[in-house]
């Protein structure tokens, strides 16, 4: 009997350990002190593409771009904490523990200027779909347009005249930083997509397709290409399927999956990144954004994408969904600077109520342009052709325009392209809180790039 009960008592330990939650800190360093790396050997974590294009914008490499002080790694590991992610750009480092008092130990390091927790282990996390892979038919009517329904998405915008000069995207690279890539293996659109490659920010052991839907149907309005179907507005491109979302819960740290995301997207030499993502308000447990912080820099997600056209890519980013809610404002990163952020119209190029609005809190124009974000054309999760509303479909559908732009006018440097899309506008002598510079034609921007090259 006294075994017995010593046996429950030994399994009952160790089921309670074993059900222990665990948390997740970022951690912000005060410098670099300790580094193994230096500005002046960056082929030794910047890959060679991404200097050429560093050097092709004549953007020098700095000690943002140096990994974080593996000296000082090693000491935080020393507590018993687990790394998880870092940052060069923002110089941070996330931890995970399951004993929260450790962290008192790091906040005392002489090196550590700021510690605060980004993340609670959920109590559960929802079973993926197995059985995935049946759902998809692909069954696909061909219609009389070669871009099928998709036709007037990439027609305002002068996408349709990009692609017919040849500028349909080929020799760019864009990564596209979203929530999972459901089904986008099997999808038939996707057969002729240029995969560079797939990362995944949350979980690495996870399968990126058996993730959310979120990121295939952003994706799809750039990468679709089956001719009298669907065609996407960079057909022709190279991507990287970069999962940075955590759809299970909304808590700060994923944030902080973004910017190792985008960094990582600018040590391969990504040229152009798509973000349908945006934060404001988390979980129970943290607070929310204020109107104030929307100055490009108060989100850790907003400043790592107002250095990216530093480092020489362009970012184009959704506006959010909250124009009819109390919020109403914009989502970080959509706040950033050097970006293009993207509100959504109907198919009668009006607003769509749902739309975020700007401007930011230190007087910049946002959003900065409109695409077509309500009854979007997208891909279904069965490989068919649906819609989707969102600006989550709006800022891809300009991202893969802007990729065609940029191909056609290689010399412009991030910040050019983002000036030049903002400038081909229809409201670009009033832009105001709502459309921005209004509906931007690329193929008259590039038109007008030609004339004054």
């Amino acid at each position: 009997m006294k075994r017995f009960t010593l046996g429950c008592l030994l399994a009952c330990m160790f089921l309670s350990a074993s059900a222990e939650k665990t948390y997740k800190y970022r951690v912000n360093l005060k410098d670099k002190v300790g580094t193994a790396f230096s500005v002046d050997k960056p082929q030794e974590f910047l890959s060679e593409r991404a200097l050429e294009r560093r050097n092709r914008q004549q953007l020098p490499v700095d000690e943002t771009d140096l990994p974080v002080s593996q000296a000082y790694v090693k000491e935080l590991l020393g507590v018993g904490a687990r790394l998880v992610t870092s940052s060069k750009w923002n110089n941070t480092v996330v931890l995970e523990v399951s004993d929260t008092l450790l962290m008192d130990k790091v906040s005392q390091m002489p090196f550590v200027s700021k510690v605060e927790k980004v993340w609670v282990q959920p109590d559960s996390i929802p079973a993926r779909n197995k059985n995935r892979k049946k759902e998809v038919k692909n069954e696909v009517k061909e219609t009389g347009d070669y871009y099928g329904k998709a036709l007037q998405q990439i027609q305002i915008h002068g996408g349709d005249s990009l692609h017919a000069a040849g500028f349909a995207g080929q020799g760019m690279h864009v990564a596209v930083i979203d929530a999972g890539f459901y089904n986008a293996d099997k999808i038939k659109f996707f057969k002729k997509m240029d995969l560079l490659g797939t990362r995944d920010f949350v979980n690495s052991e996870s399968d990126i397709y058996a993730e959310n839907s979120h990121g295939m149907k952003v994706l799809s309005c750039m990468a679709a290409n089956i001719k009298d179907a669907f065609v996407g507005t960079a057909p022709e491109a190279s991507y990287w399927l970069l999962r940075s979302e955590d759809a299970d819960t909304e808590q700060p740290v994923e944030e902080d999956y973004w910017a190792a995301a985008i960094e990582f997207a600018d040590s391969v030499g990504v040229d152009v990144v798509n973000t349908s993502l945006g934060y404001y308000s988390f979980d129970e447990g943290y607070a929310p954004y204020r109107y104030r912080d929307l100055d490009g820099h108060a989100s850790l997600m907003s400043h790592s994408a107002s250095m990216a056209a530093d480092k020489g890519i362009v970012v184009v980013c959704s506006a959010g969904n909250s124009g009819k809610g109390a919020w109403k404002k914009m989502t970080p990163p959509g706040d950033s600077e050097h970006v293009i952020t993207v509100g959504a119209l109907t198919k009668d190029l009006i607003n769509a109520d749902f739309s975020s609005i700007g401007n930011t809190s230190d007087g910049r124009v946002k959003p900065d342009v409109m695409a077509i974000g309500q009854q979007s054309v997208v891909s279904g999760n069965d490989g068919s052709v649906s819609k989707a509303n969102g600006t989550s479909f709006a800022s891809p559908t300009m991202c893969g325009v802007v990729a065609c732009f940029w191909q056609a006018c290689p010399w412009l440097t991030a910040k050019e392209v983002v000036k030049a899309v903002q400038q081909a506008g229809d409201r670009v002598d009033y832009p105001d809180n709502i459309y921005g510079y209004g509906v931007p034609n690329l193929w008259k921007a590039y038109n007008e790039q030609l004339k004054n090259k």
